[in-house]
């Protein structure tokens, strides 16, 4: 079986297809990435067939409607789906051969209500219903959403294989997809809880602001392929519940640097000055490059990796991301932390690129 992840950032889409054979199916397209589908099947001389979203998303604008207008391909949810343009409706449990593989639905409710899972001979893919390692699972403060049922969908693994590899719909960090033995040791959302015990576990994280994100999921609904249809703000973790970062950490006010004033820092003495970048490991290599010389740990991570940076403390740390939105909240977190020289990258690489400073 052909199995390909086809995104760069963290939403993520996989082709699926029998070996040899030209039709393929995707699971959970983004419309920002549509041209790309395109012209990948259109270089590889691939049919679409079927498009599968494993939810309603809250934080992009699915591709389905727009690759079933295009292609002709079927389009397939759960049967609670309110988008009005899907062809298929499943329900728990039901078995489709698509092109020769056979693929099965759990209904996996929690993060939305026509959250499903797919199983396929060695494979689950879990959507926003379960992530990988410490990132838990989906939040569930959106419409639709429902802690006890998440509760209730996650009892729905234990019947399943240590062996079955998880693939979920996002990755915010570095981790790889991992069996799900390895994630009942991992997953913090797989730690035995009774339902009121997971309801606490919920209560007591944080989930962000979710405004926006109710214009995208009324968006999906209604099928729109339109980009531009919603607001949807660039450098976020939307989906992902932040269980991390002491919540107090947000009033804390933060000092900018802009990026001619660190360049001039840099040019004599960059070794008085500690860069540390927050972003994803991707991102580093991506077209926006990073500073030479950085420290790098993303910010999910930095909370638990602060012991790393004790040797820095004497100098002035210099947090960076892609535009100022995470190394904001790096700063806060390391000046809670007791690190009294610290500021942000003023709008972080975006900022450094269009002045033209080195990167690598």
């Amino acid at each position: 079986m052909l199995f390909e992840q086809l995104n760069p950032n963290y939403c993520r889409t996989y082709l699926i297809a029998k070996e040899g054979d030209e039709h393929v199916v995707l699971v959970d397209p983004s419309l920002e990435n549509l041209n790309k589908y395109l012209e990948l099947l259109k270089k590889r001389n691939l049919k679409l067939t079927h498009v599968i979203d494993t939810h309603t998303h809250a934080d992009h604008i699915s591709a389905g409607a727009a690759l079933k207008d295009i292609t002709g391909c079927q389009y397939l949810m759960h049967e609670n789906s309110p988008a009005k343009c899907v062809s298929i409706r499943v329900k728990d449990g039901d078995v489709m051969t698509i092109n020769g593989i056979e693929f099965r639905f759990m209904h996996t409710p929690g993060h939305t209500k026509d959250s499903i899972s797919i199983l396929l001979k060695d494979i689950i893919m879990t959507g926003d219903f379960l992530f990988l390692d410490d990132a838990g699972g989906g939040r569930d403060d959106l419409p639709g959403g429902d802690v006890q049922e998440h509760w209730e969908s996650l009892k729905k693994l234990e019947t399943l294989s240590d062996s079955l590899v998880v693939y979920p719909a996002h990755e915010y960090g570095d981790s790889e997809p991992s069996t799900l033995g390895k994630q009942r040791k991992s997953n913090p959302h797989l730690q035995k809880r009774s339902k009121g015990e997971f309801s606490q576990y919920i209560g007591s994280i944080g989930m962000g602001p979710a405004d926006w994100m109710k214009g995208v999921i009324k968006a999906n609904y209604e099928c729109t392929t339109d980009l531009k249809a919603v607001y949807i703000p660039d450098d976020t973790k939307a989906c992902q519940i932040v269980r991390t970062v002491d919540k107090s950490v947000h009033d804390i006010e933060v000092k900018f640097i802009s990026a001619p004033k660190l360049n001039e820092m840099l040019a004599p003495h960059p070794e008085d000055v500690a860069l540390l970048d927050v972003r994803e490991k991707y991102e580093l290599t991506d077209q926006l490059g990073h500073i030479k010389g950085i420290i790098h740990i993303p910010i999910g991570a930095l909370v638990q990796r602060l012991y790393e940076l004790e040797k820095y403390k004497d100098k002035t740390i210099i947090v960076i991301c892609r535009s100022g939105v995470r190394s904001a909240t790096g700063a806060q977190i390391l000046t809670k932390a007791g690190f009294e020289k610290v500021l942000v990258l003023h709008g972080g690489m975006i900022a450094w690129k269009k002045g033209n400073f080195p990167v690598e």
